[in-house]
């Protein structure tokens, strides 16, 4: 059996949350929401939104949402940065060990530099070398998608009992 973690690292200080199944089960719908969107759209109408480090971004904004990581100036600047920094090392370097750390280095130093650090966009970074993006891969998937996991997060933290917007506004 794993021991039990002690999760008020990913809270705001002094912020009461609801019970463990409440939590995990508005994360759970948060995410399934979220990524569901997106890749409903992805699937249906074969448009390009889908990216892996998205997965990542979930687990943050649904379930470690009081986390510095997850609000929304992080989310979006985190991605739409390293996926700027993937692109460019990829159109500059193309595709070899060096231009994938590098653009993930980057990555990390812009947005600590801007402190819109948000870990999934390292993931970010390395897809946009290692498949070779172009520059509309900033938009999308990565600014849409991006977008929609946000939008999702603030509606389902609005409603959720408990649960704070960015503001640090209480829900209900």
């Amino acid at each position: 059996m794993l021991p039990r973690t002690d999760s008020s690292a990913l809270q705001a200080p002094g912020v009461q949350r609801g019970s463990l199944a409440a939590e995990t089960l508005w994360s759970a719908i948060g995410s399934f929401a979220g990524i569901g969107i997106v890749a409903f759209l992805a699937l249906q109408y074969r448009l390009p939104l889908l990216v892996a480090s998205f997965g990542a971004t979930a687990v943050l904004v649904y379930a470690a949402v009081d986390s510095p990581l997850a609000q929304p100036r992080n989310v979006i600047g985190g991605h739409l940065i390293s996926a700027v920094a993937g692109v460019l090392n990829y159109q500059l370097l193309g595709t070899t060990w060096w231009s994938i750390a590098l653009g993930v280095s980057m990555a990390i130093a812009a947005m600590v530099l801007t402190r819109t650090l948000h870990p999934p966009g390292g993931a970010t970074a390395i897809v946009a070398v290692w498949s070779g993006q172009g520059y509309t891969y900033i938009f999308a998937p990565v600014g849409v998608g991006a977008v929609i996991l946000l939008l999702v997060a603030l509606l389902v933290n609005h409603f959720a009992p408990g649960r704070h917007d960015p503001a640090g506004r209480q829900s209900n």
